[in-house]
């Protein structure tokens, strides 16, 4: 009975956890010139990393605070980032891909997104979490843009949520997208953190690069942040794809959305994985259906 109570109390810190950290805050805003300023500083890293694209990611921790920042270069022109992220109907499409976000709704009208985030299996919307954020458009010139989410509380004392993605034009086929994701975090969001990770979590990683084993191997951040760096990702990816099925036809952007981020975490299998593609796709499918139901 008592180890059947542990791993329930396991398993349900492991959920509010997930949660938390789906929830980004405290994202600094910028410009279109500091993040040209800044892509310029990333050129070598662009060149030379783990991910074989031009992808850099990076991620702090500060008393209270995790932060996560992917910078990358698109083969998108600025124009179709710009109309693809402008619209708050279209982040609905883009949420839903990440494993925890089982339900998304968007009201124009007053510019909020509920989401419904749970575990990373399908499961009832009664059982997963409601979250609100507000949703805006920080700016929009002809060679920038800036959106964000954000929402003041969570669960487990996690605070001061946002979401932010910068874009500027590089030239007429390529953009510069910066994502920001963080929030603010109190004891009991440290807790559920220290659970997970000598739990469930323990031998998970993240994508930076902390040295080399004794075979010359990399040796990934692990940690909390390596659990940011992760779900950092999940959501890039999931803008990534968002973007590369924008151009098809309507009817047909959402399977290849679903099947265009999963292959996309396979890349990255030793981070990312968690679900065979059957499993993930017929999952999506079925919260897609129940999305469009309202």
């Amino acid at each position: 009975m008592q180890s059947t109570w542990a791993a329930q109390i396991l398993r349900r810190s492991a959920w509010w956890l997930a949660v938390a950290l789906l929830l980004p805050g405290a994202a600094l805003a910028q410009d279109a010139s500091a993040l040209r300023a800044k892509h310029a500083t990333l050129q070598e890293k662009y060149a030379s990393n783990q991910f074989g694209r031009p992808l850099v990611l990076e991620s702090t921790q500060t008393s209270g605070d995790l932060r996560g920042d992917v910078y990358t270069i698109v083969d998108h022109p600025f124009a179709t980032v710009q109309q693809a992220l402008q619209s708050i109907d279209h982040w609905c499409d883009i949420l839903i891909l990440h494993l925890n976000v089982k339900r998304c709704r968007a009201n124009g009208a007053t510019k909020l997104l509920s989401l419904n985030v749970g575990r990373k299996f399908d499961q009832p919307i009664e059982d997963a979490y409601e979250l609100e954020f507000m949703w805006r458009v920080a700016a929009v010139t002809a060679d920038y843009l800036n959106v964000q989410l954000s929402a003041e509380d969570g669960p487990l004392s996690t605070k001061n949520y946002r979401i932010q993605v910068e874009a500027i034009p590089v030239d007429a086929k390529r953009s510069v997208i910066h994502m920001s994701y963080a929030y603010g975090y109190g004891f009991a969001a440290r807790m559920a953190m220290q659970t997970y990770l000598v739990t469930l979590g323990r031998n998970k990683v993240g994508f930076s690069i902390t040295g080399r084993n004794a075979e010359g191997q990399p040796v990934h951040i692990g940690g909390v942040l390596g659990l940011l760096e992760r779900n950092t990702m999940r959501y890039y990816l999931a803008i990534d794809a968002y973007l590369s099925a924008y151009a098809l036809p309507p009817g047909e952007q959402f399977e290849k959305r679903i099947r265009d981020w999963y292959a996309s975490t396979e890349r990255y299998a030793p981070q990312l994985h968690e679900m065979d593609q059957a499993d993930y796709l017929e999952m999506k499918r079925r919260e897609m259906r129940r999305q469009q139901q309202g």
